[in-house]
């Protein structure tokens, strides 16, 4: 199980606090961006090293932006940013 902070804006990992996914994310749209993140992931390490690797980063960007992991945090958007963002179309690799 995973530490949250108090108000679960963030998620406590070897004392490091990391932005939690935005917990409104409707469940099967967080996991669909959950598996594109994880096969971006996959590619960076497949493409380290490489030109291509930039490409496998702005992929994990993007996935993480959408989950409400980086860019303007989730608890400052409204409801329809929020949902804007999540929607927004995030490439898999390929």
């Amino acid at each position: 199980m995973v530490e949250h902070t108090d108000d679960g804006r963030y998620i406590v990992v070897d004392g490091r606090r990391w932005r939690a996914t935005d917990p409104a994310i409707p469940d099967e749209r967080r996991h669909e961006l959950q598996r594109v993140l994880m096969a971006w992931r996959r590619d960076v390490r497949r493409t380290k090293g490489t030109e291509e690797e930039r490409r496998s980063r702005d992929g994990v960007q993007a996935a993480k932006v959408a989950l409400g992991e980086r860019g303007t945090p989730w608890w400052e958007q409204s409801d329809a940013e929020r949902r804007a963002r999540w929607e927004t179309e995030v490439p898999e690799p390929g």
